[in-house]
Parts: C-alpha cells; sequence; structure tokens
C-alpha cells in the first residue's frame, strides 16, 4: 500500500508534479557537479582550441578572412568537414555562443533555486532559539558539557556578556536558563557569498554575449569604425600621430599613439596612449597593443579609375619578413605582399598577384600567379596582366590598438565584493552558543556548542576559568567546583 507522501503526490496535478522533479533537478548536488564539469570541458576547448579575434565580428569579409586563417591551421590535421561542423558549433568563438550563455545561466538558476530551498532552515537555525532545554540535554557525560556548584544567575550572565555573548533568561520548575548567542546573525553571510557566484557567473555571461573586443589597425592620419558598419551610435577611432623613438642600439624605447575617438562626428576625447596608459570614453578603452609597418598604396585600372587608396598594414609574417595581403576591390585579384631590402637598402615591396583558379583535390581553393613585381617608395609597377597599376607613395606604420567593452564588468566587481565579504564574515565571525540551567540547588550545568572552526578547548575551557572565579566561595564544598568531560 501506498504511504502518504506517495498519495499526496499522486494526487497532484502534472503542472505541480513537472514543478517538484525541477526543483529537485536544481538542488540536486549531482547535477551541480555535472554543470560544473561541463562548464570546464568546454573553457578547456575554448582555451585549446584558437579562437576568432573581436574584429572578425566588425565585417563578414573580416570573419572570412579569420576563418580562412583557423582553415589553414586545422584542417590539414582534422579535414574539412571536422572543421565546417566545429563552425557551426561555434567552436571556434565558444564564449561568445547562445548555449554556452545557457550553460552559464543554468548554472545560476541552480545555485539561487539551492539557495531558496536552504533559505528557511537557515531563518530558524539563526531566528528560533530555545532557552530552556530538557534536563538530559545539560548531562555531564556528553561531549562539551560542564557542572559545578557556587555560581549564580547574576554572576553567570555577568561572565557571558564580558566574553560578547548576548544573553536570554527563563525561569521554569524553579531553575534559571540562560541562552547565550556570540555572532548569531553573521552565519546568513552565506547568502552573500551565494550571491557573489550568482553574479560572477553572470557577469561572465553578459561579457561573453554581450562584451566586445576587437584589435584594430591604423595607420596614421587613418580613422577606422570600432564596430560593425551599421551599428547604432558606432564610434570611430583615428590615428593623429604614431612615434616609436628607439635607443641608440637600435630597440624601441616606447611607442604610443595620439587617438582620436568620434560619435557621429563628433570628437568625445582625444588622449596619447601607451600600452599601460589606455583611454576609456562611452564605455570603451582604448589600449595601445603593438604596432608595425604598413605601405601606402593606389592602385588604378589603365583608363585612371581608382580602385584603392590607402595605409595597407603589413600584419603578418613570411621569411622573418613583414607581411600582407590585400584583395583589390572590384576585381577578382589577390595581392600578397613581402617588405624587404634592396641591394641598396632602400625598403623594397614584393608584390604577386593572383586569381582563384578552381579548387584543389582536397577542395581547397587553388590560385594562379598573375604578376610578380617589386615597388620602391615613390615607383609605380604596372601588370597589364591583372588589369592594373600601383603606385607606392610611402612606407610607414601603423598602430594597433585593441578596444574593449565589457558590460559586466561592473557586475564582476560587485560580485567580488560580496564574496570576500561573505567568506570574511562566515570565517571571521563563527558562531558559539552556551546554555546554562542553575537549579534551586545552586547547581549549575552548562552545554557549549560552536562552528567547527572555532578552536573549543581554548575558548571553552576559558569561559569555565572564568566562572569558576565568579564563584561564591561558601556556596560549594572543596573538590566539587567543576565536573564533566570538558574539565
Amino acid at each position: 500500500m501506498a504511504g502518504p507522501a506517495a498519495r499526496r503526490a499522486a494526487t497532484r496535478g502534472p503542472v505541480a508534479r513537472s514543478l517538484d522533479a525541477i526543483r529537485r533537478l536544481l538542488t540536486s548536488v549531482r547535477f551541480a557537479v555535472v554543470q560544473i564539469v561541463v562548464i570546464a570541458v568546454v573553457a578547456v576547448v575554448g582555451m585549446t582550441v584558437r579562437q576568432l579575434p573581436g574584429s572578425a565580428i566588425r565585417t563578414e569579409a573580416d570573419r572570412v578572412a579569420q576563418m580562412d586563417l583557423l582553415r589553414a591551421r586545422y584542417e590539414p590535421a582534422l579535414g574539412r568537414p571536422v572543421v565546417d561542423a566545429m563552425e557551426r558549433l561555434g567552436l571556434f568563438s565558444i564564449f561568445s555562443t547562445w548555449w554556452f550563455t545557457a550553460l552559464l545561466v543554468l548554472l545560476a538558476v541552480s545555485i539561487v533555486v539551492c539557495t531558496l530551498d536552504r533559505l528557511p532552515r537557515l531563518w530558524r537555525q539563526v531566528a528560533e532559539i530555545r532557552v530552556v532545554q530538557p534536563d538530559p540535554f545539560y548531562n555531564p557525560e556528553l561531549p562539551e558539557r560542564a557542572a559545578m556548584r557556587g555560581v549564580t544567575p547574576e554572576a553567570a550572565v555577568a561572565v557571558l556578556r564580558r566574553r560578547r555573548f548576548g544573553v536570554r533568561a527563563e525561569t521554569a520548575a524553579g531553575a534559571t536558563y540562560l541562552y547565550a548567542d556570540r555572532n548569531r546573525w553573521p552565519r546568513l553571510a552565506t547568502l552573500l557569498t551565494h550571491a557573489g557566484l550568482v553574479l560572477f557567473i553572470v557577469a561572465a555571461a553578459v561579457s561573453g554575449r554581450f562584451g566586445f573586443e576587437a584589435g584594430l589597425l591604423i595607420a596614421e592620419g587613418e580613422a577606422v569604425p570600432v564596430e560593425r558598419l551599421g551599428t547604432p551610435g558606432n564610434l570611430v577611432i583615428k590615428n593623429e600621430g604614431f612615434s616609436a623613438p628607439r635607443l641608440p642600439d637600435g630597440r624601441f624605447a616606447d611607442f604610443s599613439t595620439d587617438l582620436a575617438v568620434y560619435r557621429d562626428g563628433a570628437l568625445l576625447a582625444r588622449k596619447v596612449i601607451r600600452v599601460n596608459d589606455p583611454l576609456e570614453v562611452a564605455g570603451y578603452s582604448f589600449h595601445q597593443n603593438f604596432f608595425g609597418p604598413a605601405v601606402d598604396l593606389a592602385i588604378r585600372t589603365p583608363d585612371g579609375r581608382v580602385l584603392w587608396d590607402g595605409w595597407v598594414p603589413l600584419d603578418a609574417v613570411s621569411a622573418d619578413r613583414p607581411y600582407g595581403r590585400l584583395a583589390v576591390p572590384g576585381t577578382d585579384v589577390g595581392l600578397e605582399m613581402l617588405l624587404d631590402r634592396a641591394e641598396a637598402e632602400a625598403p623594397l615591396l614584393a608584390v604577386i598577384g593572383s586569381r582563384p583558379a578552381g579548387t584543389e583535390a582536397d577542395g581547397s581553393p587553388r590560385y594562379d600567379a598573375v604578376f610578380v613585381g617589386g615597388l620602391e617608395p615613390g615607383a609605380t609597377f604596372a601588370a597589364p596582366a591583372a588589369g592594373l597599376a600601383m603606385d607606392l607613395r610611402a612606407i610607414g606604420a601603423y598602430t594597433g590598438i585593441v578596444a574593449r567593452r565589457d558590460p559586466g564588468l561592473g557586475l564582476v566587481w560587485l560580485a567580488f565584493g560580496l564574496l570576500i565579504v561573505g567568506l570574511v564574515v562566515t570565517f571571521y565571525f563563527s558562531r558559539r552558543r552556551v546554555w546554562v540551567r542553575i537549579d534551586g540547588t545552586g547547581e549549575l550545568r552548562l552545554a557549549w556548542s560552536s562552528d567547527r572552526y572555532v578552536p573549543v578547548r581554548r575558548e571553552l575551557g576559558g569561559l569555565l576559568t572564568d566562572l569558576v572565579r565568579a564563584r561564591t566561595p561558601s556556596a560549594s564544598p572543596p573538590g566539587d567546583a567543576l565536573r564533566g568531560p570538558a574539565a
């Protein structure tokens, strides 16, 4: 025959039973451990597999270019189908995927539900006080118990208060009962610790889902948008001047950028930034991070139509030389550029132009070279086979700026504060409780209880010593000062 609990469960509706099942799942320690393990494994994958940089979200072309680099890294070992599957699953941008955010939110919900489930019991432990305990509770043979004679209720109250206990007194059946409590309320500080953990998780979800970080390459005098084109309220940053002075031995002494930030054509801020001195404005921080060479190119058709006019950063390395690529707008020609030096030590830009020409046997695209040439500053190179003419106007430098927006940063600091306060209060304000019974014959019996972080032997021994000193000498016979395991 089913028990009362089973019969009550059977009479509840399906919604109530479902909610009960969800509550049991969310308060399960095993389920919490499984969640933490899954998140840890996913995080390890995210730290092992190279992730798409923040610049990949600015335009689709940026994303395609960055994915091409990742494919070149992983496809030789894993194969194209596996890399395609990894891309669809978001394994190259794990920390901003919806499912990683969902895992974090689920863990936060589990912590909240567990806390709410424990809250009534925690409140009862703190708020409900029982002063009068039954006589067997004070049995001196039990651990942390003691008995003595000669201490009046008033003297016992005075001793406990000197030791910073709050004391309550009641009289029942001709006996005086005392209840002393020290650090009663700090036990609730565990709620601050749980709140800090939840806020850490929420901050990680908010930062991963809504945060932004991108590395921007800007040549001197150039301006670029911070986020994807068309983003409402988008910022534009401009490199007003870059400086990288050298020491006598040729090493760089420092590097800095005179950076201006605009929104809708209006200047918001301007500052010379260095590696450890960023510019912060409109919720963004702009950090000086790196620099490298850039070339100022003009590319046109034979009839004079301009296809490209601006700086190209050489942000990669090939054969220990600065290297960069450029897809010529309006054509199917791609340029590869390598910065070297001619025999007279003048900078020389080697250029290779190529066009797509089908696919290789493994499915990767194949390119055929259209022309090969070289340029010095101020020179022009004609490539009739590609229908292009190029002018190398100057060789300069670009600055690398890391733009970051972290909407979860405030939550992180709040979470950190709550966690520290909760832990400090929990570990440094441990609870101590004392029950005292003094009967009509003058016998005092005492029971002690405390958190496990309290040095019981020292503190209980000190309390008993003070009580012995507070005895009325004539009230107890010799040898009857203290009895019980605590003695």
